[in-house]
């Protein structure tokens, strides 16, 4: 990986990218967006209401730039960063600085919409990657409290939890590198209740009269009957990831099967030579088979990475 190709793009990411993100996530306020939360700024909330996932993302790609050693101006950066994320969690482990002051009482509200759990499932990641290089457990201890909150309220109805998914795939995922990590058997579990409890509605809302229908969300039928993959094509591969790592946990054959049938149906319909994935500008989409125009292909870089991520948990489950 330090060879003429990889090589000079590590040290270009380590040297000018990070560094340049950070400024960003700095003059754009989103780290602000934590610093109001505890009296440190009194700035009105920055950006969209998912603007948290940028500082997690820079953490995670930060750590994981560090897995060689310390970089000490990268470090610092990434220990200021936590110090602004811890003190920003609430004592029961939410953490959303969207809804942390004069949005409160909204909190889980809007689960189809807003994001939440999303915005944990990439504090959970950042969480993971900065452990396993650092072996520092304090961005760890926050995601576990969040992540314990999930747990505590969202599950089957007999256990007196509310049943409920995001609207953007995330937290499976997740959740199940948090097991891998901890080897807290609860959080596999609640990722298995998230995957399955997908499809059967849950997001609600009247799709009939919705720009976008309930394939949107991957909310129209249940993971085990979805022999395509459809919708918003970022959510649809990031569920795939998710029910992957689910798979790679559980030998679950009949679900690998599933997945072996969703993913020759999009390589073979639905896929650019290129490699692009959703074809769609609207809705940021796959469209359908062989629905693929060269000039107004969406092809977003997140369903990219998206792809990359389920390729890579395919070839660990099947060797190919």
């Amino acid at each position: 990986l330090t060879g003429d190709f990889w090589g000079p793009r590590m040290r270009r990411n380590i040297e000018t990218t990070l560094p340049t993100q950070y400024d960003l996530l700095e003059s754009t306020g989103r780290l602000n967006n934590f610093r109001r939360v505890t009296g440190q700024c009194d700035a009105p909330y920055a950006g969209v209401f998912f603007n948290d996932s940028d500082v997690y993302k820079w953490i995670e790609a930060a750590s994981w730039a560090q897995v060689e050693g310390p970089i000490p101006a990268l470090q610092t950066r990434v220990d200021a960063a936590i110090s602004l994320i811890e003190a920003a969690q609430d004592n029961d482990g939410y953490i959303n600085t969207y809804f942390s002051l004069e949005r409160k009482g909204e909190r889980w509200s809007d689960l189809r919409n807003l994001h939440e759990m999303y915005c944990g499932g990439h504090l959970i990641q950042a969480a993971v990657a900065h452990h396993r290089v650092t072996k520092s457990p304090r961005l760890l201890k926050v995601a576990q409290g969040f992540a314990d909150l999930l747990c505590q309220l969202f599950g089957p109805e007999e256990q007196g939890k509310r049943v409920a998914v995001d609207g953007h795939e995330e937290i499976e995922m997740a959740l199940i590198e948090l097991y891998r990590e901890t080897s807290e058997q609860k959080y596999l579990e609640q990722a298995r209740f998230f995957i399955e409890a997908r499809g059967h509605g849950l997001l609600g809302g009247d799709f009939s009269v919705a720009r976008w229908g309930a394939e949107y969300f991957q909310d129209h039928a249940p993971v085990r009957e979805t022999h395509q993959l459809c919708g918003h094509a970022v959510r649809a591969l990031y569920r795939a990831c998710g029910v992957t790592d689910l798979v790679l946990e559980s030998a679950d054959q009949p679900l690998l099967d599933v997945l072996e049938k969703q993913w020759t149906h999009l390589t073979t319909r639905r896929m650019y030579i290129s490699g692009g994935v959703g074809s769609r500008h609207d809705g940021e989409s796959i469209g359908k088979d062989f629905e693929l125009p060269n000039a107004r292909a969406y092809t977003e870089t997140c369903a990219a990475i998206g792809s990359v991520m389920w390729n890579q948990r395919l070839l660990a489950a099947t060797g190919r």
